[in-house]
């Protein structure tokens, strides 16, 4: 049996099926084409799922996940809104694609996805309580408690983006100001770069400047990492993870940024307390966490049944 999973962003639809040991097979890209509105966008979902059923034949599959960006309620299987999906306004799209296709359909937060790939198949394995980050054009992450990947409520668990780390920092896309997401992203880099520079730059433009040597550039990212390790402390505390895995195209700076996140550690006096230590490490899975983790949902909800 196999699963079919559909990454959803705002640019690209990954689209891929997965077997039961994890292995990810036929998979396709297409764009999004976003700004052609939610019907269009439902059809090239579409035609991809089409696609990886004509490969592995429909009676083979036992269900199709769908990671999408949020704000999303996985229980109801409603995209609410996310900003770089005009006009999915409360878009039932597990109920749509249900009733193509009569396969379960499982809709699932995109971060919570990789979070699900992550702790199954890549970095996290055989631990009981992980955090995921992300650390991309913006910040999110899935929290793993007792083997399960928690969606609270109404799917906004762990929004960990907009922990607020500066009350009188900049504006952040949610309404909010100094959310993590608007001070430590990629995005946040690459605006404190193109203040501190004059022009614009991206954040790993940014992070080979300060690899040779420049100053405003390491300040730049100083300022960023910092951010980011107060976020982490927060998360340690919170949830008292025995692992957390980060990934996520600003994670591929690498060493500095792992530095930083252990310094603020470090420091972390209440955890000091209890004298443990929690490892960071960075994901294994790239750019295909997010399809692996929503084709895995399928498998997830049949052990769990």
């Amino acid at each position: 049996m196999y699963s079919i999973g559909v990454d959803l962003g705002g640019t690209k639809i990954l689209t891929g099926v997965l077997d039961e040991q994890g292995e990810l097979h036929h998979t396709l890209e297409v764009p999004t084409l976003a700004a052609r509105g939610p019907e269009a966008v439902i059809q090239r979902i579409r035609s991809t799922v089409d696609e990886m059923l004509n490969r592995v034949g429909r009676a083979n599959v036992l269900g199709l996940g769908v990671g999408a960006p949020g704000p999303l309620n996985p229980h109801t299987g409603t995209v609410l809104g996310p900003p770089n999906l005009p006009g999915w306004d409360c878009i039932p799209l597990r109920d749509e694609l249900q009733a193509v296709y009569g396969l379960p359909v499982y809709l699932e937060n995109d971060a919570n996805a990789a979070a699900v790939a992550e702790h199954r198949f890549g970095a996290g394995q055989g631990s009981r309580n992980m955090v995921y980050i992300t650390v991309s054009t913006g910040i999110g992450g899935g929290v793993v408690i007792d083997g399960q990947v928690r969606q609270g409520a109404a799917g906004g668990f762990a929004e960990i983006g907009h922990m607020i780390v500066d009350p009188s920092g900049v504006p952040c896309n949610c309404g909010n100001r100094g959310c993590l997401e608007a001070v430590a992203s990629g995005t946040a880099i690459a605006r404190m770069a193109t203040e501190a520079f004059g022009r614009g730059l991206t954040a790993q433009e940014v992070a080979d400047l300060a690899a040779g040597g420049n100053a405003k550039a390491r300040q730049v990212l100083d300022t960023a990492f910092r951010y980011l390790g107060i976020g982490v402390v927060n998360i340690v505390n919170l949830f008292d993870p025995d692992l957390i895995v980060i990934g996520g195209g600003v994670a591929r700076i690498g060493q500095p940024l792992f530095d930083a996140i252990h310094e603020a550690l470090m420091h972390n006096d209440f955890r000091r307390n209890y004298g443990m230590d929690v490892p960071i490490v960075p994901a294994r899975l790239g750019t295909k966490a997010g399809v692996i983790g929503a084709a895995a949902l399928p498998w997830l909800a049949s052990e769990q049944a």
